[in-house]
């Protein structure tokens, strides 16, 4: 319920953490974008809503700096996915079944969804995967685990997280200020969770749909 409420309210937490660690919250803000991006085992940490909180905080000229934040986000996100990649091609699947006060945080039928997204999208999985919850942090694991050219994994890294960092950090500097966004911010939230994830459930609707067609011509 706190991990929810912290997602939910973000910008009131980013808010609290400004006043009360002053320039200390760059670290902070790296520190969550790194470990959610970086560790497969932290898939559950805030991403967008994070950045379009640090971009909407940024324009209310509350001591933050939007390049600053942009910089520093950018490297948390690129060196976060090296270290993932890193991990799934080090030690594979042995770290999925790493269980943190009894329980298993990375389960099965999310590995498999992100190997559906690299079976339809290839390498570009590392791009539209930054978008998505959860596929976020396994992407770059998976590839890893698949041995994908470390240079062709490295481009799309950094070109994922420009856009990711980039594109969701100043959409919520220019947009995070009108009065119905600022005062809705919890439904925001909800509202960025819901389109981040429609990609999968997309792929889980055209899945049932094929393998109910299949079904019925195999009955016929």
């Amino acid at each position: 319920m706190e991990l929810i409420d912290f997602i939910l309210h973000i910008d009131e937490h980013l808010a609290d953490f400004i006043r009360d660690y002053g320039y200390w919250v760059y670290a902070i803000l790296f520190t969550i974008v790194f470990v959610e991006t970086g560790i497969v085992v932290m898939p559950f940490l805030p991403g967008d809503s994070l950045l379009f909180a640090a971009g909407m905080l940024a324009a209310q000229d509350n001591g933050l700096n939007v390049w600053i934040v942009i910089v520093l986000l950018l490297i948390a996100a690129i060196l976060g996915d090296s270290l993932n990649y890193s991990i799934g091609n080090k030690f594979g699947m042995k770290v999925t079944r790493v269980k943190v006060f009894g329980k298993q945080f990375v389960q099965q039928s999310h590995i498999d969804k992100t190997h559906e997204f690299y079976e339809k999208y290839g390498s570009k999985t590392i791009v539209i995967a930054r978008f998505v919850p959860i596929v976020r942090t396994l992407a770059p694991f998976v590839a890893g685990i698949g041995s994908m050219r470390y240079r062709t994994f490295l481009t799309y890294n950094v070109l994922g997280a420009i856009l990711w960092v980039v594109g969701i950090t100043l959409v919520g500097y220019f947009l995070g200020n009108i009065p119905i966004i600022k005062d809705n911010f919890s439904k925001v939230v909800i509202g960025i969770i819901l389109l981040s994830l429609l990609p999968i459930v997309y792929e889980v609707v055209k899945a049932k749909i094929s393998n109910k067609n299949k079904q019925e011509n195999i009955n016929i």
